[in-house]
């Protein structure tokens, strides 16, 4: 992108907010292994087929995000790979790797809260979820409780300063 942050689309179903608040609280749940506070919540059928948060420090592993954790999670609870009819919710926007994750498994919609101006990958830095070239494009829903998850994201790295 040419440095100017993507416009966020703001199209919020009357669910979305509980869902999000869910994603939130699994954020807060990262801090107790000392990972940066980010959550992730998989729906399906107005119901949670997965919950994860972010678990790097606690794994030892880079690829321990929330949303690949969910994502996991979601396909054991389906039975397939390919997420169709699920929602996903994260606390913060996704990056490169975590939005691949959500297009190839076919994910349709996807809620995000606090934008990141660092790794931002649907639309702050990179936008891999609008990419024409790939094969599935979410809808894409960001800025939902952006204040409250950037303000545990704040605190987190306040605290390590």
């Amino acid at each position: 992108m040419n440095g100017e942050a993507a416009p966020v689309l703001t199209r919020h179903f009357p669910r979305d907010e509980y869902f999000m608040r869910l994603a939130l609280r699994e954020a807060e749940r990262a801090l107790e292994h000392d990972d940066v506070p980010v959550g992730c919540v998989i729906v399906r059928d107005g119901e949670v087929i997965a919950a994860a948060r972010n678990e790097r420090e606690l794994r030892g592993d880079p690829t321990a995000h929330a949303e690949i954790l969910a994502l996991q999670e979601a396909a054991r609870r389906v039975g397939s790979w390919r997420l169709e009819g699920c929602g996903l919710y994260v606390t913060l926007e996704p990056c490169a790797m975590c939005a691949g994750a959500i297009v190839l498994g076919r994910v349709p919609r996807v809620v995000f809260a606090a934008t990141d101006p660092k790794t931002g990958a649907a639309g702050s830095v990179f936008d891999v979820l609008a990419e024409p070239r790939l094969n599935h494009r979410p809808e894409v829903a960001g800025g939902l409780l952006a204040d409250e998850s950037a303000a545990l994201l704040r605190a987190f790295f306040a605290a390590r300063r």
